[in-house]
């Protein structure tokens, strides 16, 4: 079997108007070039996309995109990617957007590439998450952290990222004053958000910040399962849904009616009907919701796969 190679990647590069334009442009051909599937975003702060295809197709597009934004572009060696693999689709087309930001917060004045935390590779991972001097938060949102999380993290509970910088003044700031930790640790799935959170945080004067680099996925394709400090599966946002430690589909599977994230032991719920209602959303929809959602799904399940 052929497997296909996942490949999730960011940039925080400074694009202008007519770079923006030719990367929207040039992209989807350089995808149906490649037999390559995903989404890519493109923002005036840089680029973030999941991609998937032929492992020499991924590689391709990967270069041209190097290629493309290092014209003018002297930071753009910053680019981060994750590699893992999948025996089947994760996609079922490919699409390039503009977007404000490639991971929105909703706060302009923050620049990873001017004021940012420390980066921690993941074999120093555990020796600073294990001190107890150190604050561990996920930045994620409810719905990934209920799957998995670093054991010992704090939860923020935030279901969207742009709850994050809210939830630092509000709860945080009070919580660093009255414990005084020597340092914050941070962390997400690819590595993104952290590193945005972290140059937040250093912008407020939240003191010592640190964040995992390349994120989760980073980390279970570096360290072995039993040093491990992770707990649990981690979402990823493809038809794979969640990934174990060795980067293999879990037992995770996704509610097509509101779109979280379901256990074995919740699709075993008596409420639960697939694609039509789950534990989270079963007072969620109207009745015409739920037919249509079922009409949807019945039509998913007469197509050849």
């Amino acid at each position: 079997m052929n497997r296909l190679q996942v490949a999730a990647f960011y940039a925080f590069t400074p694009l202008n108007e007519q770079q923006r334009g030719s990367l929207l442009s040039d992209l989807p051909d350089m995808a149906n070039t490649n037999n390559v599937l995903g989404s890519i975003l493109v923002a005036h702060e840089g680029v973030n996309g999941t991609i998937s295809g032929p492992e020499a197709g991924v590689e391709a597009l990967l270069q041209s995109l190097r290629t493309s934004l290092a014209l003018g572009c002297e930071h753009f060696e910053r680019l981060e990617v994750k590699r893992s693999w999948a025996d089947q689709a994760v996609f079922r087309r490919f699409k390039a957007r503009a977007k404000k930001e490639i991971v929105t917060m909703g706060v302009t004045s923050v620049n990873p590439r001017q004021n940012v935390g420390t980066y921690v590779d993941p074999k120093d991972w555990n020796a600073l998450v294990d001190d107890p001097d150190t604050l561990v938060i996920d930045t994620r949102n409810s719905y990934e952290t209920a799957i998995g999380s670093f054991e010992g993290s704090l939860d923020p509970g935030t279901d969207s990222f742009r709850d994050f910088p809210a939830w630092a003044e509000a709860s945080l700031r009070p919580l660093v004053n009255d414990q005084s930790p020597k340092r914050i640790a941070m962390f997400c799935t690819g590595g993104i958000r952290c590193e945005k959170a972290s140059s937040y945080l250093q912008s407020k004067g939240f003191g010592e910040v640190h964040h995992l680099r390349g994120g989760i996925l980073n980390y279970l394709g570096e360290i072995p399962e039993q040093e491990t400090r992770w707990q649990g599966e981690c979402f990823v946002f493809d038809q794979r849904v969640a990934l174990n430690h060795q980067l293999e589909p879990g037992v995770h599977s996704l509610c097509h009616a509101c779109g979280l994230p379901l256990s074995p032991s919740d699709r075993a719920e008596p409420s639960y009907i697939k694609g039509v209602q789950c534990i989270h959303c079963m007072d969620r929809f109207s009745e015409s919701d739920r037919a249509r959602f079922l009409m949807r799904q019945q039509q998913f399940d007469q197509t050849p796969t």
